[in-house]
C-alpha cells in the first residue's frame, strides 16, 4: 500500500460527503479519478482501487493514456468538422476535459454531459455553471433511450447535424454482453451522416483468468461491474462506420504524439474512433 494511501486512509474520519452521497460504498468515478491523482475520492474508493492496482499494476498508467485518447480524439473530430459532443459516463472533472479540448479548437462547439453519479453531477454542474456552451445531463447508460431523447439535449443538440458520441472507459461497465452490444447499437443508430463514435475499453488480452475474476469480484462491491473484452468483441461496435485510422488499438497507440510501437496481446485499454459517412 502506497503511503500516499495511508496518509489518507487515515484522514477519513475527517471526509464529509455531499447530501446523498455515500461514501462508505466505492464509486468507479472516484476509483478513476484515484488513477489520475485526483482527491475527489473516499477512503472506501481509494481502499478498492488499491486493490485493483495489486491485480492490475498498470491501471494507473493506462486510466491516463485513456484520458490522453480522449483529448487527442476530440481534438481530432473538432478539426474535422465536429461541433457537437455527447460524452456519456464523464466521470469527475480533470485535466483537459472534452469542452476545452473541443472549445479550444472550436470555439463554437457546444458540448453534453452526461452521468449519473451523484458527485460527478454536483462538480460538473459547478465547474460549469458560467458556460453556456455545455450542459450537464443526469441519465442511465443502461437506458440509452432516455438519454438520446432527454429535452435538454435535445435542445442543445442538433440530431439533424454531425455530432460526436463519446463511451470512454464506461462500456466495460456494462457486464451484460447483450445489453452492451444494444445500448451501443442504439446510440450508434442516433448519428446522421458525419457523426462520429469514440469508444475505449477495458481489453482482456493475454491477462490470465484469475486477474480478470479477481478484478471483477473488486468492481462488484461497487454500484457498478467490470467487464473487460477481447478485440473481436470491441471492435463490433463500430459496425457500419468508418475506422479512423489506426483503428481499434491500445488507446497509447491511437495517432499518438510519439511514436508508439503496441503490444497487441497486452491487457489494457483499447480505443477507436469511427465515423458514418
Amino acid at each position: 500500500m502506497s503511503p500516499d494511501y495511508e496518509a489518507r486512509a487515515r484522514m477519513s474520519d475527517q471526509e464529509q460527503a455531499p447530501p446523498g452521497i455515500d461514501p462508505k460504498t466505492p464509486s468507479v468515478a472516484r476509483m478513476y479519478d484515484y488513477y489520475l491523482g485526483g482527491k475527489d475520492n473516499f477512503a472506501a474508493d481509494r481502499e478498492a482501487a488499491e486493490k485493483v492496482m495489486q491485480v492490475l499494476p498498470d491501471v494507473r498508467h493506462v486510466a491516463r493514456e485513456n484520458r490522453a485518447f480522449l483529448g487527442r480524439a476530440v481534438r481530432f473530430l473538432a478539426e474535422r468538422g465536429i461541433r457537437q459532443f455527447i460524452d456519456i459516463g464523464t466521470g469527475l472533472p480533470t485535466g483537459k476535459n472534452v469542452h476545452q479540448v473541443a472549445l479550444e479548437t472550436a470555439p463554437d462547439s457546444r458540448i453534453v454531459y452526461i452521468d449519473n453519479d451523484p458527485i460527478v453531477l454536483v462538480h460538473a454542474r459547478a465547474l460549469l455553471a458560467d458556460n453556456p456552451q455545455t450542459l450537464v445531463v443526469e441519465g442511465d447508460l443502461h437506458d440509452p433511450k432516455s438519454l438520446t431523447e432527454h429535452p435538454e439535449l435535445r435542445t442543445h443538440i442538433d440530431f439533424e447535424k454531425p455530432f460526436a458520441i463519446i463511451l470512454c472507459a464506461i462500456m466495460h461497465f456494462v457486464a451484460d454482453d447483450e445489453e452492451a452490444t444494444s445500448i451501443i447499437t442504439h446510440l450508434r443508430d442516433t448519428l446522421p451522416p458525419g457523426g462520429a463514435l469514440v469508444i475505449s475499453h477495458g481489453f482482456r488480452g493475454d491477462l490470465d483468468e484469475e486477474a480478470i475474476a479477481r478484478a471483477e469480484e473488486i468492481y462488484s462491491h461497487t454500484k457498478g461491474a467490470l467487464k473487460v473484452r477481447d478485440r473481436g468483441t470491441i471492435s463490433e461496435y463500430f459496425t457500419g462506420l468508418d475506422l479512423v485510422e489506426p483503428g481499434v488499438v491500445h488507446v497509447g497507440a491511437w495517432r499518438p504524439e510519439h511514436d508508439l510501437e503496441e503490444d497487441p496481446a497486452a491487457p489494457g485499454v483499447l480505443g477507436g474512433v469511427g465515423i458514418l459517412r
